[in-house]
């Protein structure tokens, strides 16, 4: 119980500090063209952002996204975070590692957001956490890079939307 409390304030401590990052910079000179999931997983790897158009599909429509073209609904694509964690293989000791498991996106200006084990894999929010490649049926424009990543059910999505995705880690918080 004790552990679970400290991973839980752990985690809200860091999304306290996602939601304190500022506007992103200017777009990096040379994008990112793949996403790297690495960490505690047993197949590190690594996806094109044609490998990942080339996957199952899901999509989040008439979302909302503030600042982005005065709040317009955007119908988003991509693939589940949890999809290619599951292919990646979490490393998992036994059924109670997981619940100590952060997992933990980076963009290329070092941003990152932050989610447990728990919400991408034992709650509805799990289901719209996704690497996104194309927004109302065109590729991501300049301004969120070939890759982005999205908590469709975030209240504010602002905060883990993140731009110019690069790096998926798993990392266990506590012992």
């Amino acid at each position: 119980m004790l552990a679970h409390l400290r991973l839980t304030i752990l985690a809200v401590s860091l999304a306290c500090t996602a939601l304190a990052h500022a506007e992103a910079g200017p777009p990096p000179a040379v994008p990112p063209t793949s996403l790297t999931v690495s960490g505690g997983v047993e197949r590190p790897s690594t996806w094109s952002v044609d490998d990942l158009k080339k996957r199952p599909a899901q999509q989040i429509g008439e979302l909302r996204l503030p600042g982005k073209d005065g709040g317009k609904p955007a119908v988003l694509r991509g693939v589940r975070l949890r999809d290619l964690l599951d292919e990646a293989k979490i490393v998992s000791r036994d059924h109670h590692t997981v619940k100590k498991l952060a997992i933990i996106a980076t963009a290329t200006d070092g941003y990152k957001v932050v989610f447990s084990w728990s919400e991408l894999f034992n709650s509805p929010a799990g289901d719209s956490v996704l690497v996104l490649f194309e927004r109302d049926g065109k590729p991501l424009g300049r301004e969120e890079g070939p890759l982005a990543l999205i908590a469709g059910k975030d209240l504010r999505t602002g905060p883990r939307h993140v731009k110019w995705l690069q790096a998926v880690e798993v990392r266990q918080i506590v012992d």
